[in-house]
């Protein structure tokens, strides 16, 4: 039984239990839906009985490969943008220790094709420079412009470095398992290459090689991660009743809510190390939910950090939004706060409690006030935070958010309103094919 646990007294004064037994037999009919493929956005459902179907062959190949990597690099590069390289990055960091040292489990991870900036790349390439370094660039067609900028910089460096030969057995190629720029680059060079499955879109594709690579790289135990992951698919694909399911009742809450006139969701952790958690999570409802006018804006906060500014607007700004908070309940290390005989800062009074105590009563005190100043909260909550729980976390949040998607009545699994942005930018950038738009956007920008 999974021991991920969704705690909602906080929401009952927004919504009633009531109001919430009415959406079981809507639930449990998307429910029916996805499992039977029957929904939007079918053709991509590859996700739900992933991670108990992994080829055990790729597993030992991955794992392989990632030994291999820690062993010959100072250095991984993950080049990706979106789903290709946030899911990967959620994990290692949560997982990893706040400051690296020589007792990290595996290669140190640095990124790059997730962004534009100049600056950046020019220093990553600095950085690189004088270190043993190998490239994971994950695109399934290797034409999206951001990685395949970024890998085109990363290979010239490589092979200058290394020379060509050996710079393709530092190339680990994730792409589409018949066609694309980037599986034709791979055959042709002999990159070690990995499937990106067709049935499963990107910001679903942390628990393929899209994330367990680099995961396995890092150190990190992917085999826990899917173990985790498979035990929450039995559990919801098990369990019917409304209130012993929590990716459907997280669905429904959170739709209700929205119904109410929540339109925003905060996401906040009290770790800092589960930034990029929250980062894949925004992710995941945004693309997944956002289109056809509808959709709850997904929000992300690091608190206490956040509540000395953000928490202002949150404690007693407009109400248009409801907050998630995930608690990790055991942390891995213990730190006291000790007696100070002077006591100019007052804290004497916490002398002898861990900071851990501390933080958790900081989340308490902050849940109520947020529920006073009239804002709904939900609660996640994980026993501890390892590869195990990270693997629920993942699996839970994708089939809440397919649930989510299809109580609001939208396809969750594509994304039309990603590709607008790309046309003007390949107009401006006069990229062969775009000459009428070029010109009209030209004039646009005149004007």
């Amino acid at each position: 039984m999974t021991k991920l646990k969704i705690n909602y007294q906080q929401a009952i004064p927004f919504v009633s239990e009531e109001e919430i037994r009415l959406f079981e037999k809507e639930i449990n009919l998307y429910r029916d839906h996805l499992y039977q493929g029957i929904g939007k956005g079918s053709d991509f459902l590859g996700w739900i009985d992933l991670p108990g179907s992994i080829d055990p062959d790729l597993m030992h190949r991955i794992e392989s490969d990632a030994s291999n990597i820690r062993k010959e690099s100072d250095v991984a590069v993950v080049v990706g943008i979106g789903g290709s390289y946030l899911g990967a990055r959620a994990v290692t960091e949560a997982l990893s220790e706040a400051f690296e040292g020589a007792d990290e489990p595996g290669t140190p991870l640095v990124y790059a094709g997730h962004h534009l900036d100049e600056d950046y790349h020019h220093a990553l390439l600095r950085y690189l420079q004088d270190k043993d370094y190998s490239v994971i660039v994950i695109s399934k067609s290797g034409t999206t412009t951001e990685p395949a900028v970024a890998f085109r910089l990363l290979r010239k460096q490589l092979e200058e470095k290394y020379g060509r030969e050996k710079a393709a057995g530092r190339i680990y190629a994730v792409t589409d398992a018949q066609k694309g720029a980037l599986k034709q680059l791979a055959g042709e060079q002999g990159y070690a290459s990995y499937v990106i499955p067709d049935d499963v879109g990107g910001r679903y594709s942390v628990l393929t090689p899209v994330g367990l690579l680099p995961i396995a790289v890092a150190g990190h135990d992917i085999r826990s991660l899917l173990t985790g992951a498979k035990d929450m698919a039995a559990h919801l694909k098990k369990e019917e009743k409304l209130h012993d399911n929590p990716a459907a009742l997280y669905a429904v809450i959170r739709n209700m809510l929205y119904k109410k006139g929540r339109t925003m969701e905060i996401l906040a952790g009290y770790k800092p190390s589960m930034h990029y958690m929250i980062e894949w999570w925004k992710q995941l409802f945004g693309e997944s939910e956002g289109k056809e006018g509808k959709g709850i804006f997904p929000a992300g906060v690091n608190f206490t950090t956040d509540l000395h500014s953000m928490g202002q607007y949150i404690q007693d700004g407009i109400k248009n939004f409801f907050e998630t908070v995930i608690s990790i309940k055991k942390t891995q290390h213990e730190v006291v706060i000790p007696n100070d005989p002077e006591n100019l800062d007052g804290l004497n009074y916490l002398q002898g409690k861990r900071l851990g105590f501390v933080n958790e009563m900081a989340s308490r005190g902050t849940m109520l006030a947020h529920v006073d100043g009239s804002v709904p909260n939900l609660e996640i909550e994980l026993p501890r935070l390892n590869a195990y729980h990270l693997g629920e976390l993942i699996y839970f949040f994708e089939m809440a958010c397919a649930l989510s998607g299809y109580m609001l009545g939208v396809n969750p699994f594509d994304q039309p309103g990603v590709e607008d942005y790309k046309r003007n930018m390949f107009a401006l950038l006069e990229k062969p094919g775009f000459e009428e738009e070029t010109a009209r956007l030209k004039k646009r920008l005149k004007k």
